[in-house]
């Protein structure tokens, strides 16, 4: 978390509702305390060149206004790779840093946890409809340090030929190969543009267009009651999955979750086909008794973030041993 100039180390941690702690403290109660907003009002934006560095978050603080806490995760990158531009930025005549898909490749950048306001700096930074276009990735695996796999993340694209990738010889050229000082004499072409790997951002990231998926452990799993009232929202099949906390039985006909202990809540993960517009509806049928956050839940194919509606108030009766059951 980066904040007044200083880096503060994240760790992760299961019983942290917002997955990682800052000197052993919530994440999300840290950024409360600076009037921040939580993880859960935040999208992964991939940084692959100075935008991970702690000077450059602080000149963007000092030059563009970026204001508040600043979350960055460190995150294994496979099949993608940090590329010269074939262009030469104006402003210090260096040669930045873009993304090209590199099977086989696997590089260590970071991930900004970024709000709405943090993502306008970055775009204006970055120079988005002119020199860059902010896309959704959809080719390569983003892993953060929690063993969390970030499917669908933002990142800046070469949107114009002098932010293409220099193609020397015919071939990028890796910024891990190459220093910035010798990228300078590089001589070569742009490559061609290629958005059929990723998709264009139109407008502003919405924090609920990311993840896309739910966990789910109660009336909302197959077969349950309020299935019918998720299912139409629902694409792909729906996989088991567990996640650190405890189901309890309210006796009202319906469970409620506490995250975090050593206790392992299981239930259903089901990926939405658009969130932005499912969220609405499952929030107001959850209702006020119950907060929806991000969770990290573990699957048969690995560890994902997901949609979790956790209760909000003191837990109204036993846990629960397994799935919970409805009653006869």
């Amino acid at each position: 978390m980066h904040l007044d100039a200083r880096s503060h180390r994240l760790d992760p941690s299961a019983s942290a509702g917002a997955g990682w702690t800052v000197a052993g403290v919530d994440l999300d109660r840290r950024l409360a305390g600076h009037g921040a907003a939580p993880m859960s009002e935040r999208v992964p934006v991939l940084a692959f060149g100075s935008n991970r560095c702690p000077s450059k978050l602080t000149w963007l603080r000092e030059h563009l206004g970026l204001a508040g806490p600043v979350v960055v995760l460190r995150a294994r990158v496979e099949d993608l790779a940090a590329v010269w531009a074939a262009g030469l930025r104006a402003r210090d005549g260096a040669r930045p840093a873009t993304l090209a898909p590199a099977p086989g490749a696997v590089e260590t950048h970071a991930v900004w946890m970024a709000t709405p306001d943090q993502v306008a700096v970055l775009d204006r930074c970055e120079g988005r409809g002119e020199r860059y276009d902010l896309v959704r990735l959809g080719t390569g695996r983003v892993v953060t340090e929690d063993g969390a796999r970030l499917d669908g993340v933002w990142a800046y694209w070469g949107g114009a030929p002098l932010r293409a990738p220099l193609l020397v010889d015919g071939a990028p050229v890796r910024c891990d190969d190459v220093d910035q000082v010798a990228a300078r004499d590089l001589v070569g072409s742009p490559a061609p543009l290629d958005p059929g790997s990723v998709t264009v951002q139109d407008g502003a990231p919405d924090p609920a267009a990311w993840p896309d998926r739910v966990f789910v452990y109660g009336t909302l799993m197959p077969g349950r009651r309020a299935w019918p009232l998720i299912a139409p929202h629902v694409v792909g099949d729906p996989e088991p999955a567990w996640l650190p906390g405890r189901v309890h039985d309210t006796g009202r006909g319906y469970p409620a979750l506490r995250q975090g202990g050593p206790g392992r809540a299981r239930g259903t993960v089901l990926r939405l086909a658009d969130p932005v517009a499912s969220l609405p509806v499952l929030d107001e049928y959850e209702g006020p008794d119950y907060r929806r956050v991000r969770a990290l839940a573990h699957g048969t194919d690995g560890s994902a973030p997901a949609w979790l509606w956790t209760w909000r108030g003191e837990l109204p009766g036993a846990p629960v041993s397994g799935l919970w059951s409805p009653p006869e």
